[in-house]
């Protein structure tokens, strides 16, 4: 039976093991680290915005034969985001993944063969944006996930949704989808070429 005190450590481990692609991911990494380790409530416990500083995660359905990534329209958003949703509390972050592929896109959440163990790839602080204003700590995670396969995303929550090659997102404005999504493709896409000699962003 795992204790609080095992989760934040769990989560600390994830978190220290990651290799940060720029001053920015090592800044946010730093300020991730020392946000655990004083002790400070993690989760949200009352939506949307209690406590102010909660952990979140994204998954990233990436299909590395075409370079193409899947991401939904949030209705309250109003950008194109990779799927993903808040941890709860004594849930690790690799389980809120798998369930939240399971409510949001009727599919199963399987570890990129690119990055496999269930391990996070990027990790980001970031203010939101309009009412109830707070910070997401998220945790990035690249998925498998084949465009043949049946999705079935959920139309309460997103308007829309499609598969996008990372050179088209990476041309985005800003406002149009979250403002690190590019450096995660980034990183991303070097992960790629470091394990199969691909190019970076293919499409």
């Amino acid at each position: 039976m795992t204790t609080v005190r095992d989760d934040r450590q769990a989560l600390r481990d994830l978190v220290a093991g990651l290799v940060p692609i720029d001053e920015r991911e090592a800044a946010d990494r730093d300020d991730v680290l020392a946000w655990i380790d004083a002790g400070a409530e993690l989760y949200r416990q009352v939506p949307p915005d209690v406590p102010s500083k909660h952990l979140v995660t994204y998954f990233l359905p990436y299909d590395a034969w075409t370079g193409r990534v899947f991401l939904v329209e949030h209705r309250k958003a109003r950008r194109l985001l990779p799927p993903g949703g808040h941890v709860e509390p004594g849930e690790l972050p690799w389980a809120t993944v798998a369930r939240e592929a399971d409510e949001e896109l009727q599919a199963v959440a399987v570890p990129h063969p690119l990055w496999p163990g269930g391990r996070t790839l990027f990790v980001t602080v970031t203010q939101t944006v309009g009412s109830h204003v707070h910070t997401d700590v998220t945790l990035w995670f690249p998925i498998a996930l084949d465009p043949g396969q049946s999705i079935t995303p959920d139309a309460g929550e997103f308007a829309g949704w499609g598969w996008y090659t990372c050179a088209e997102v990476m041309a985005w404005r800003a406002e149009r989808t979250d403002p690190h999504l590019a450096r995660f493709l980034t990183k991303l896409g070097l992960l790629r070429t470091a394990t199969s000699g691909g190019s970076a962003h293919d499409g």
